[in-house]
């Protein structure tokens, strides 16, 4: 039975380019009927301060004040705070605007009076005037470790900003997510959604740990509606991050149709890039409907077209 009104949408997100998809698809839908689940396996403590990377990424993404450039932070923000720290002679590889720092206290002290991070991330959504949803995938500490040649064993954000994401992964540790409670209405908006989209993240850092929390891919398998992913790989690399040295490193092709086997099963349609479209029958032997589009988003427009081409091929699958 078709839903009453515009359709409740899902999204599982983390990172830039799933940001920069959301940017479009609240062009191509009401922004108060999507949900967006977001990643927190890259939630650390810096500074002193909780920081939660992927949820501020999509916030400031939907509330139009993203540094567009670098595609997180926030758009003319400065660094005293972080000049100051390093000028005492603190590590100040990660790099954490004013007044980014000033919302990542926020979450430190509504946390220390006992908010959870679901409670935090809708007070600041509401106060940078987003009217979609956002919802974090867990409420417990999910690390995500990057497991590399020499033995290391280090946090994704190390791994990214510290160290400039080498070659040499041997694994990706999601044990943390595994044994994580799911957050707060997550399991009620995939239960109840309508259409649901895996954004085009970075399916081993960003999708991965979502779908590792208990309950998410059982829930996803059972959801009513259909489930849409998007490759972020192209021509064989990803836009940005580090997608291809992750998937190299677990023994995973590196190209659109490697990232469909990973969703195969929680997934019934797959959009890829126009460059990949050869790969378009394998990935349809997997048990995915699949289409083919310009997704690199070097425009709005590309990013709002993307997001009705997800749109069109979920109807499709109903």
């Amino acid at each position: 039975m078709a839903p009453e009104g515009p359709a409740r949408i899902v999204a599982l997100a983390g990172g830039v380019g799933a940001a920069r998809f959301l940017s479009g698809l609240v062009r191509a839908a009401p922004p108060e009927r999507l949900t967006v689940i977001v990643n927190t396996g890259d939630d650390r403590e810096f500074y002193g301060v909780h920081v939660s990377p992927d949820v501020d990424i999509v916030t400031y993404t939907l509330a139009g004040c993203v540094d567009r450039t670098r595609g997180y932070g926030l758009e003319g923000d400065t660094s005293h705070v972080i000049e100051a720290l390093g000028a005492l002679g603190h590590e100040t590889w990660f790099r954490l605007g004013d007044r980014d720092f000033a919302h990542c206290h926020h979450r430190s002290l509504r946390l220390a009076a006992g908010a959870g991070l679901g409670e935090i991330a809708d007070e600041l959504r509401r106060a940078l005037g987003v009217t979609s949803r956002i919802l974090v995938m867990s409420e417990d500490p999910c690390p995500t470790i990057v497991e590399l040649a020499d033995g290391r064993r280090v946090h994704f954000e190390e791994y990214l900003a510290r160290d400039g994401a080498p070659d040499e992964v041997t694994g990706v540790d999601l044990s943390a997510a595994a044994t994580a409670r799911p957050g707060p209405g997550v399991l009620d908006a995939i239960g109840t959604a309508d259409v649901i989209v895996f954004c085009p993240s970075n399916p081993i850092v960003s999708i991965g740990p979502i779908l590792e929390v208990p309950g998410l891919r059982k829930a996803l398998r059972d959801a009513a509606a259909p489930v849409v992913a998007i490759s972020p790989i192209i021509g064989g690399a990803p836009v940005k991050g580090p997608a291809d040295r992750l998937l190299r490193g677990l023994g995973i092709e590196v190209s659109a149709r490697g990232v469909a086997g990973l969703y195969r099963d929680v997934a019934s349609g797959y959009v890829l890039d126009r460059r990949d479209a050869e790969q378009t029958a394998e990935i349809e032997a997997l048990g995915l409907k699949a289409r083919s589009v310009e997704t690199l988003m070097r425009t709005p427009e590309i990013a709002r077209s993307l997001a009705e081409t997800v749109l069109d091929l979920a109807r499709a699958l109903e």
